[in-house]
């Protein structure tokens, strides 16, 4: 059976995940803490724990949610969700969120699977009641007799850095997910579970792809996946040895959730501008093209048809062609449409939001990035699968990740001033590829380094980018740790039962 089609894998040990040696011993600490901590709360012992991985994307950025592949792996920082169910007769029946971080104070919700989450007063705790929805939601998909809603007591500890860009709202949805649907007895195929996670966290006003998702539930210790999309699914990708992938944090917090209007789902509004009108200008009519036209993977075929004709299979070519590299204006696209804007989107509140925060829209420069984007992420694997010498090919992988970083920061404009000094700082220290990773406006950058020479490559990192932070008194030198780490592949979700 595929990887993906298994259900998420019941430990009762920590080996099969953290492996041996000082991981083993963290984990073991870890646990301990917060079942401890769990006690000391809520009085009981958890039923059971869950885990979801954070992730870093090796290359194909901003893409998912156009309908194409990107390549990411997993980490080893994860979120871990201890849980409770309780006892029929318990009351009153609520939902209590807790933290082993001081910070986030306890979090209490009814227990009512269809209250809606106040966007506009956000608390850490809406990232579970987003699994905790997106599970009834799901099982009443699925004809499931779900009865009445009885309280959790839940304690979540996570290690993946927030606002990093290595996806700790995902591996918080996810493990939240997973933990509810193990509480109460159920396990399904991986994909399945992947894909509600991603439908879970659209509850939070993120328009999110499911890329995160998707490696937070289906990783594989040892191997990157090539990540495709309608249906989910994960091809293993096995990385080249010499090479080793160093995270560095930019110190920048991206925001994701708190800035999407001018950042986030600013792109994914102008993508599907950028594909609506290209589907006029390749002879769609403008109706069709509005209803039918969601991505720039939907008009991919009309732009390489129109390529061909110029002996050529790049879709790039056709935006070249048919959108202005300046940026347009609302009354500008509504010309080519012939709708207004506010009714081509009216049916999403996000994109309601892009329109009023937009002053214009650059839809040449944002369909570049997507296209040629998508076509990096295809000749990353085949490089990977290919015959050449280890030292060429992680040279070539190194070149691809350039390259991305170029088009992230000068086509789609997520990159900032502190990624783009980390960035120039990786490649002088001698890495062979660099670029800025996850959504971007700050967040971390990902460096392919040989492996021989890591621990170097490190401590020159924190000589010429972390010092002056430190002496500023933004980090902590004692935190150092955090934000640079050299990281293999790692597992992905899991439950354990002692």
């Amino acid at each position: 059976m595929a990887h993906d089609e298994l259900p998420i894998p019941i430990f009762s040990s920590f080996e099969p995940v953290y492996g041996e040696g000082s991981q083993l011993d963290e984990a073991q600490i870890r646990f301990d803490r917060l079942k401890s901590k769990f006690v000391e709360v809520f009085g009981h012992q958890p039923d059971l724990f869950a885990r979801s991985p954070g992730r870093v994307n090796l290359i194909g950025e901003h893409i998912d949610y156009e309908g194409y592949s990107v390549l990411p792996m997993a980490i080893r920082q994860d979120t871990i969700v201890a849980i409770r169910k309780h006892d029929a007769g318990e009351s009153p029946k609520h939902l209590r969120i807790a933290n082993v971080n001081e910070k986030y104070t306890m979090c209490t919700y009814e227990a009512d699977p269809s209250q809606e989450i106040d966007l506009k007063n956000h608390k850490w705790g809406h990232y579970f009641i987003c699994g905790y929805k997106g599970f009834y939601e799901f099982l009443k998909s699925k004809g499931f007799d779900i009865g009445e809603p009885v309280g959790l007591d839940v304690m979540i500890d996570g290690t993946v850095p927030t606002g990093s860009g290595l996806s700790s709202s995902a591996a918080f949805v996810c493990s939240s997910t997973i933990a509810i649907m193990a509480v109460f007895e159920k396990n399904f195929p991986k994909k399945e579970i992947a894909q509600v996670a991603c439908d879970c966290e659209q509850h939070i006003g993120t328009q999110s792809g499911g890329m995160d998702q998707a490696i937070s539930v289906m990783a594989k210790s040892g191997f990157a996946e090539l990540i495709d999309f309608n249906p989910i699914r994960a091809t293993d990708v096995k990385l080249p040895p010499g090479g080793s992938f160093v995270i560095a944090h930019s110190l920048a917090e991206s925001q994701k959730a708190v800035t999407a209007a001018t950042n986030y789902n600013n792109r994914v509004v102008e993508c599907r501008l950028s594909a609506i009108v290209l589907g006029i200008k390749l002879g769609m009519k403008p109706k069709d093209a509005i209803s039918k036209v969601k991505t720039l993977s939907d008009v991919e075929g009309l732009c390489v048809s129109f390529a061909n004709s110029r002996d050529s299979s790049d879709p790039v070519l056709a935006v070249k062609e048919f959108l202005n590299e300046e940026p347009y204006k609302a009354e500008d696209i509504e010309k080519i449409t012939e709708e207004s804007l506010t009714s081509i989107l009216g049916n999403s509140p996000t994109s309601l939001a892009v329109l009023r925060a937009a002053k214009h829209f650059k839809l040449f420069q944002r369909a570049s990035h997507v296209y040629s984007e998508a076509k990096r992420v295809h000749a990353f694997k085949d490089t990977v699968q290919s015959k050449l010498s280890d030292e060429d090919m992680l040279k070539k992988l190194g070149d691809l990740m350039n390259d991305s970083h170029y088009s992230c920061s000068v086509l789609y404009e997520c990159s900032c001033p502190e990624l783009e000094e980390l960035v120039k700082i990786c490649r002088d220290k001698g890495a062979l590829g660099a670029r800025l990773t996850g959504a971007g406006w700050g967040g971390c950058a990902v460096a392919l380094v040989k492996e021989s020479i890591v621990p170097q490559f490190i401590l020159n990192l924190k000589e010429s980018f972390y010092h002056s932070r430190i002496d500023k008194g933004v980090i902590d030198n004692n935190d150092l740790g955090l934000y640079v780490f050299a990281s293999k592949p790692s597992s992905g979700a899991a439950i354990f039962k002692f």
